[in-house]
């Protein structure tokens, strides 16, 4: 479904990413694990159109999609769950979830928002509140119905869990199992190593901008130089 060849990124006249290349087929959860500033979310970033590229290519269902602008991914079927939920603080809880479906033109978008609603059921007992008196929890809860509200086809997480309290992380790791079962394919960015490998089938393991390992979740769990780097033990 996704496939990344040769990328190289930066900001100003720093390079971030050195010529990564990894792939997500339809139907997996693929994690990319790593230190902070190894190039994680740059990569997603450029996957959506944020950021520019330096080289390399992005394809999407065999298409091209460097280059095009973040609107244009979107209608193609890709949506991220930003870092830090990014909600739009002043507008209803009711309003994020319609500026979620902002690219869509069918007629159902209403019973996906009921579905959404009962996904979430909070996000139903607070539909009239202002989305920046929500809680943290709440917040990712929003932001990631949100997300679905596009119908994507590839749903991007980057660093879903951070800041939040250990039983909202949980809840989190459920959603996302939860959307991977409904069938949707997610590439997942999360600082918490063992969470995105336990939800991963396959995960890319990054280093100062480049990929230095590559498997299953259960072998990169297994890995002697992964579970002393990442996972504390």
């Amino acid at each position: 479904m996704l496939k990344v060849e040769n990328l190289r990124a930066g900001y100003g006249k720093v390079d971030v990413l050195h010529g990564i290349s990894l792939e997500v087929n339809a139907g997996e959860c693929v994690a990319l694990v790593g230190a902070n500033g190894a190039g994680k979310s740059t990569t997603l970033k450029c996957i959506c159109g944020i950021n520019e590229i330096r080289a390399g290519t992005i394809e999407f269902e065999g298409q091209r999609i460097d280059g095009l602008p973040g609107h244009s991914i979107v209608r193609r079927g890709i949506t991220m769950c930003p870092e830090g939920r990014q909600v739009f603080a002043e507008m209803s809880v009711l309003e994020n979830l319609e500026m979620g479906a902002h690219t869509r033109s069918d007629n159902k978008q209403r019973s996906d928002l009921e579905e959404m609603m009962d996904m979430f059921p909070v996000l139903r007992a607070r539909s009239r509140q202002s989305a920046g008196t929500l809680s943290g929890g709440e917040q990712e809860m929003l932001a990631i119905a949100r997300a679905l509200m596009s119908r994507p086809k590839l749903c991007i997480f980057d660093e879903p869990s951070l800041g939040l309290a250990p039983k909202i992380v949980e809840e989190v790791e459920q959603t996302i199992a939860r959307i991977k079962a409904m069938g949707t394919t997610i590439l997942l960015v999360e600082q918490n190593a063992s969470m995105a490998l336990r939800l991963s089938d396959r995960a890319y393991v990054f280093e100062a901008g480049e990929i230095v390992l590559h498997g299953t979740g259960r072998e990169l769990q297994d890995h002697p130089e992964v579970s002393k780097a990442y996972l504390g033990y």
